[in-house]
């Protein structure tokens, strides 16, 4: 997968768009965060962790470059494209919230997080990240139309909104119910490195 994106990365720079350029670029930056993880801080992700965050990058890289025979990508010619992506990225962003707070838990006696609350935790923190990223998309159109450049980020309309909301909430809820069974072995290797930090 990483290979493929770097195909759309140089397509994007051959064929001088900004927008796959930057979406690629930085879904490339993102696969390279469970090496760096390893490299600098001795926290190694499963296999499987890794290929779920290389996957949500991967179909948000070729969602952008879309058919090369169409003008359109896939997030204009396929309806359920975007909401596939959103589920998936906001399933990282609720993995990462999680194994972060979760850690702490563990790591600090200072720290309680209860385990009915972490299910709110994890929801909220999904939805104020998912927020943050309609704003991110609108303000980046609003620049984009008002200078006369092209989109890196495009917001179709208040719809478009409400449904990547709801697709980031599913996310949220799939790993809310399923992250302590997976998620496990990450947060004991988050917590031995607090646990290093502080010794």
């Amino acid at each position: 997968m990483e290979v493929i994106m770097v195909g759309i990365f140089v397509i994007g720079v051959l064929t001088g768009n900004t927008g796959v350029i930057v979406n690629t670029g930085v879904g490339l930056l993102v696969t390279q965060l469970p090496p760096l993880l390893e490299r600098d801080y001795g926290i190694a992700l499963d296999p499987a962790l890794t290929l779920w965050i290389t996957t949500a990058v991967f179909l948000h890289a070729v969602g952008v470059i879309g058919l090369p025979w169409s003008d359109l990508n896939f997030y204009k010619s396929v309806p359920w494209w975007d909401h596939l992506t959103h589920a998936l990225s906001s399933s990282i962003v609720a993995a990462i919230g999680y194994t972060t707070v979760r850690a702490l838990d563990r790591h600090s006696d200072d720290i309680y997080v209860p385990p009915r609350f972490m299910f709110v935790f994890i929801l909220m923190f999904v939805l104020a990240f998912g927020v943050l990223w309609e704003v991110l998309e609108f303000s980046i159109t609003l620049v984009a139309e008002s200078t006369g450049n092209a989109t890196i980020l495009t917001q179709f309309g208040l719809e478009d909104t409400m449904l990547d909301l709801v697709f980031d909430t599913i996310g949220a809820v799939v790993v809310a119910l399923w992250g302590t069974a997976h998620l496990t072995d990450i947060v004991g290797l988050v917590e031995e490195w607090l646990d290093g930090r502080t010794a």
